[in-house]
């Protein structure tokens, strides 16, 4: 069980802190929620307690894993199929896995795509959204600027 102040990583959203722990009542069942924010954007989920390990909740990496994580990005194999529909999914699955290096790995594969032939609105959805989950759980766990990692990804992507 997480802790108000603990700051971790949801798979979906990104890295942030737990503000609060509350009871809500929602379709007649009574549970605990953590009061999870994000601090880029400042948007709030919540997320019940007894889902965490299911959802993939985990506390964020150390600020030494993340510097590790950032050398590695330019070693990252990239393979993606051609066929939007499946490379969509495999890419969906990566990010929901929430792994940094599966993370990266579509980043890295987005950004080069889009470099080639360009996205379609859905992948550069896609890559806005992942891009936010890696570069959150860096700022957090290095306490340094959002444009700073993001700045630091894109070099270390090409």
């Amino acid at each position: 069980m997480f802790s108000i102040g603990d700051q971790i990583a949801h798979p979906l959203h990104g890295a942030g802190v737990i503000d609060g722990i509350e009871e809500r009542r929602i379709n007649g069942v009574t549970r605990q929620y953590y009061q999870f924010r994000l601090p880029s954007g400042g948007m709030e989920v919540m997320i019940p307690v007894d889902h965490c390990e299911e959802i993939g909740i985990r506390p964020i990496i150390s600020a030494e894993e993340a510097d590790e994580l950032l050398q590695e990005l330019g070693d990252i194999e990239i393979d993606m199929t051609q066929n939007w529909n499946r490379r969509y999914r495999e890419n969906m699955i990566r990010i929901k896995s929430g792994n940094l290096v599966e993370v990266a790995r579509v980043i890295k594969g987005l950004m080069a795509r889009d470099a080639e032939k360009g996205l379609s609105t859905g992948e550069r959805k896609m890559l806005r959204s992942a891009k936010q989950i890696l570069i959150s759980e860096i700022v957090l766990a290095k306490s340094c600027a959002y444009e700073e990692v993001e700045q630091q990804i894109n070099r270390a992507m090409v």
